[in-house]
């Protein structure tokens, strides 16, 4: 009786390692291998729990979810010559653990290989394409071609990729400055043009400005001498007809008036009796 309690334990103790060792559980986003003695057993296990064999087997998780890989940039030529730096992404996920394991053992092995994948794709489609036809029209075609050809190859690694797309493309930093440079060169010599035209215009406007003074002017003078001459000659007129209706009156007046032009306030005169001035008939 005395051993009785002992068994007990140790029963206890055996059936407490047989299930904490012994089952494990999938997670519904995961799919799991079993290792034994570190080979992999050709089953792959999905969400639920399992039974495996303890301290002989164990086991290995994956993710079932779509994963998404960005690379880091690199350059890039095109066909004519243009180098350019592609920043781009993957969206992938593995559709057999099994061969995933086999080949790639993890999850970072696999994304350090479709890094080289997805970047000697992409850097062989650019080359076929111009930097216009790259970063507009045919963007869409290269990413699509891009994305079957590395899905291709990558499906012998138990990994489809669904997508693969370019976020932005950038010039290297010396390309930049280059085209910063040209582009203030080309805004300098738009803005000088611009200077000289207007300074063209300017004249040319003060010019005409100017001859349509000069002509005004020309005109009212023209204007005003004609007004002038017309007033002098009806003057004329009437003093002719004044002259020739009163002539001694008109002498006395042209008298008069010469008089007060002549004799100012204080002034002294010496004039003798012949002087016309002083011999009029009052």
């Amino acid at each position: 009786m005395s051993k009785n309690p002992l068994v007990l334990i140790l029963v206890a103790l055996v059936l407490l390692i047989v299930v904490t060792q012994g089952f494990f559980t999938v997670h519904q986003t995961q799919k799991a291998l079993v290792l034994q003695l570190g080979e992999p057993l050709s089953r792959v296990y999905g969400p639920g729990l399992h039974f495996k064999i303890p301290f002989i087997q164990n086991v290995v998780y994956f993710d079932a979810r779509v994963l998404d890989y960005e690379a880091r940039s690199r350059e890039a030529f095109t066909v004519d010559k243009k180098a350019i730096v592609l920043d781009n992404y993957a969206r992938w996920k593995i559709i057999d653990p099994l061969q995933f394991y086999r080949t790639m053992r993890s999850i970072p092995g696999a994304q350090a290989r479709l890094d080289d994948v997805v970047y000697s794709q992409l850097r062989a489609l650019v080359g076929a394409y111009t930097l216009t036809e790259v970063v507009s029209s045919h963007r869409a075609a290269i990413m699509k071609e891009v994305t079957n050809k590395v899905s291709d190859l990558m499906h012998g690694y138990g990994v489809e990729v669904l997508d693969v797309r370019i976020k932005r493309t950038d010039l290297p930093p010396e390309n930049q400055r280059a085209i910063f440079g040209r582009m203030r060169a080309e805004r300098e010599r738009q803005a000088k043009q611009y200077r000289s035209e207007g300074e063209e215009e300017s004249t040319r406007i003060r010019s005409d400005a100017d001859r349509q003074r000069a002509v005004i002017l020309a005109e009212a003078a023209r204007a005003a001498q004609v007004e002038r001459g017309m007033g002098d000659a009806k003057a004329a007129a009437v003093y002719a007809q004044a002259y020739n209706k009163a002539p001694q009156f008109y002498a006395y007046q042209r008298w008069l008036d010469a008089m007060r032009k002549s004799l100012k306030e204080n002034s002294k005169m010496v004039l003798s009796n012949e002087t016309p001035l002083l011999n009029q008939q009052h």
